[in-house]
């Protein structure tokens, strides 16, 4: 393949993240709801670190660890932004 038929596969993965990580924000905006009905702190430390440890340990690569921790350190830290929103703590 040339450098053309790569871009357009990785313009197609660009928009199944998209998706899901869409999806993914979702499910946090009705965990920040329940979160609120029940009176639970919004950050939790623990779950944070049982998702880190869950990609990790099935990363098969070529991005090592250390990568898919950063970049679910991001996608962690919006999606708990928008559970802030959603409980009203912004």
């Amino acid at each position: 393949m040339d450098i053309d038929e790569w871009r357009m596969k990785i313009d197609d993965v660009d928009l199944q993240l998209l998706k899901l990580l869409n999806q993914r924000a979702g499910y946090a905006l009705e965990i920040g709801r329940i979160k609120k009905q029940r009176q639970i702190p919004v950050y939790s430390p623990e779950r944070e670190q049982q998702i880190f440890a869950r990609v990790t340990a099935v990363n098969a690569g070529p991005l090592s660890n250390a990568a898919v921790r950063r970049l679910f350190e991001r996608i962690i830290d919006e999606n708990r932004t928008l559970e802030k929103e959603a409980v009203g703590e912004i």
